[in-house]
């Protein structure tokens, strides 16, 4: 046992060749900050730190050479007093660190999984798989039915939570929650468009570009010729998100970006022209489809030697 500035940490070699040595520095690592074992939640703790790391119970006793059932005790709070070793053991192997210090500003708390969720049988679901509950069919992805509005009268029995067995997957979800949980949107203001066009921007804190709507402001004095005093509408061009975080409601919250704006600059209405997708999203923001609006029409120059069409 070394101290070091108010640190005591364990300095002793690891013994298993196939975890990391305690004793290097990662910059990566987790550092589980201020540790009183006889005050802090272990199982919980060891949970979390296993999730982070994707790991099963069983793959992270074979990476730190403790037996899975020892695992599985301090998991489940059954474990009275594990040793400092087994527990530096259990946390460097998942890519952790641990020190005892006094608290500081710099410790936070580590985020534990919800040890509410139970699976049908009362059990704990796996820590490492990122188990939800499952509250409406869209929550479940074995509910294909439930993106079909068609379909919405089918009806079957969902399970009480549900995870992602696939690594990949897993990966995606959380990368998808960490974009809905850092995501950002504002309107963007550039000097080199004109001042009648309205950007709105949807951007992660280092500044990648995840969503886009565009409008431009419209005056009737261009169709009727003449200027009619607060007659000025908004005519949406556009509303576009990366294909990897949609159904995330970046396109709602843009949306609502707009709307929030049209209010504090007093402009009465926007109007779009939209797919059957976009109907959808503009209709749950607050838009309604006009029954006498302009139809959507196309042309396409005929191919030489294709048949006319007759109606």
């Amino acid at each position: 046992m070394t101290v070091d500035h108010g640190t005591v940490t364990d300095a002793e070699p690891n013994t298993d060749p196939r975890a990391p040595d305690p004793g290097a520095t990662d910059p990566g690592a987790t550092d589980l900050g201020a540790t009183d074992l006889g005050a802090t939640d272990l199982g919980a703790t060891l949970r979390a730190l296993r999730r982070a790391a994707d790991l099963s119970q069983r793959e992270l006793a074979e990476r730190s050479g403790v037996p899975q059932t020892t695992v599985a005790r301090i998991e489940c709070g059954r474990s009275v007093g594990p040793s400092f070793r087994t527990v530096e053991r259990l946390v460097v192997a998942v890519g952790g660190r641990v020190t005892i210090a006094p608290p500081s500003e710099r410790h936070r708390p580590l985020p534990t999984v919800s040890e509410q969720l139970r699976d049908a049988a009362g059990r704990h679901c796996p820590a490492h798989l990122d188990a939800r509950e499952v509250r409406e069919p869209k929550d479940w992805p074995g509910a294909w039915w439930a993106h079909f509005p068609a379909l919405s009268g089918y009806a079957s029995a969902l399970p009480a939570v549900t995870y992602r067995l696939d690594r990949a997957h897993r990966d995606r979800d959380r990368a998808r929650a960490r974009v809905r949980r850092e995501c950002q949107v504002r309107r963007h203001l550039d000097p080199t468009l004109p001042a009648t066009s309205w950007r709105f921007v949807a951007e992660l804190p280092d500044g990648e570009l995840i969503g886009e709507l565009r409008a431009h402001e419209r005056s009737d004095e261009l169709l009727l010729g003449f200027p009619l005093p607060g007659r000025c509408h908004l005519a949406l061009d556009g509303v576009l998100v990366a294909p990897a975080y949609r159904l995330l409601g970046i396109g709602r919250r843009l949306v609502a970006a707009l709307t929030a704006e049209m209010a504090r600059c007093d402009m009465p209405s926007a109007h779009a022209v939209a797919d059957e997708a976009g109907v959808g999203l503009l209709r749950r923001c607050g838009f309604r489809v006009e029954s006498g609006g302009a139809a959507v029409m196309r042309f396409e120059l005929p191919v030489s030697g294709e048949p006319r069409l007759r109606w």
